[in-house]
């Protein structure tokens, strides 16, 4: 994939998450804000990039703060040969053209149940989409999580390519933030 011609480059710490849930191979780093705000945007962004030379594409998560942060998995740690509590350096840039997302199975299914939601669907942007995905998966109960996706689906259905009153970044909503960190 290409990248646009903007990287930067800095040291951050590996931070184990307090909560990693099932697979506690993975750490994460904070963007520095300089970092960050050479992005197209606060909210997810899919990055190029090499930690410690080592190259990686991954989605940035929105912070919350303006910046993001970035999931390393174990693997990508492992063949760095780093490990929580280590500074690394990273390398990153925005890629010139976001991937399409993977679209979560329940939304597959809502989405081919409306005909006239699924064509809206179609016709918007992929950053619509991402924007879209996150707001239903960002939903802490899957109550919640049901009923975005009904109401993606009605707001779609009536023409609207991107979803209302949904803040990417988190700041002002303070919906995202980097994980908490473990104590060393």
């Amino acid at each position: 994939m290409t990248t646009i011609d903007v990287k930067s480059r800095f040291e951050a710490k590996l931070i184990r998450p307090a909560k990693p849930g099932d697979d506690r191979s993975w750490v994460y780093v904070v963007l520095p804000r300089e970092a960050s705000e050479r992005l197209p945007r606060r909210g997810r962004t899919t990055v190029e990039g090499t930690i410690d030379g080592h190259p990686f594409q991954a989605t940035l998560e929105p912070d919350g703060q303006l910046s993001h942060w970035l999931r390393v998995s174990g693997a990508l740690l492992d063949a760095v040969g780093a490990a929580p509590g280590d500074i690394v350096t990273l390398e990153l840039a925005p890629v010139k053209k976001e991937p399409e997302p993977d679209i979560p199975a329940d939304l597959q299914e809502a989405l081919a149940a409306s005909p006239e939601a699924h064509k809206v669907w179609n016709t918007a942007t992929t950053l619509a989409r991402v924007d879209w995905i996150h707001w239903i998966t960002s939903a802490k109960q899957l109550k919640t999580r049901a009923k975005r996706i009904g109401d993606a689906c009605d707001m779609l259905a009536s023409g609207k390519k991107h979803v209302c009153c949904f803040d990417p970044s988190g700041y002002y909503s303070k919906a995202f933030r980097a994980p908490e960190a473990e104590d060393f």
